[in-house]
């Protein structure tokens, strides 16, 4: 099934709005309790259970508007769903804040055997879409699953150390953002591998 494009804005939005509305959710009742089936829950651990069917909404619009989702996507969907549903059923929103330690541990081992083998996952992922050398994606997946481990210890260090509203900020806005500076300056730290497209598309010479 062919990939469709969209507006790249409506794109950003059904990624990253789920997280952002948790984010604001979680502002309004944090300090409120809920009485579910005779069992009292925080606000958080009531936002996280409203953040679940907002996230697999907005994973099912972005399906049906694109007919692909990344393997990442579902991974990180199975994990909010897997750790939501443990935060709920143990009354322990250390559960929850312990999903995103585990996704960047993840990313980093999955990226750390594929290197450890001589391949870049991530130029399996990407390659078609960008063009650039071996050797260049392997530095950059190197980098990035570096940056991943750091990530990981980071939030488990941010959980087990810091509050819960400095947790809900940071997770939010914090790690969006420097992940997104830290993948923009990577690219252009290895743009001198990359491959120009007239050079890609032309025959070779006999």
């Amino acid at each position: 099934m062919a990939t469709r494009e969209i507006n790249p804005i409506l794109k950003q939005v059904l990624e990253l709005g789920p997280t952002v509305l948790f984010f604001i959710v979680y502002t309004r009742i944090k300090d409120d309790v809920f009485t579910i089936a005779g069992t009292e829950y925080s606000g958080f651990i009531f936002a996280t259970l409203i953040f679940i069917p907002i996230l697999l909404a907005a994973i099912g619009v972005l399906w049906a508007l694109t007919k692909e989702l990344s393997r990442m996507q579902i991974f990180t969907a199975v994990m909010v769903i897997f750790f939501g549903g443990m935060t709920a059923w143990f009354n322990d929103e250390r559960f929850f804040k312990m999903k995103t330690s585990i996704v960047y541990g993840t990313m980093a081992a999955v990226l750390g055997f594929g290197l450890l083998r001589g391949r870049s996952y991530m130029e399996w992922a990407m390659g078609a879409a960008l063009a650039m050398e071996h050797k260049g994606w392997m530095i950059l997946t190197t980098r990035v699953a570096l940056f991943c481990v750091g990530l990981a210890l980071f939030n488990e260090w941010l959980w087990r150390t810091q509050s819960t509203d400095v947790w809900v900020k940071i997770e939010t806005f914090a790690f969006p953002v420097v992940s997104m500076i830290f993948l923009g300056w990577q690219f252009y730290a290895v743009r001198g591998y990359m491959i120009d497209d007239a050079d890609a598309d032309a025959d070779p010479k006999p």
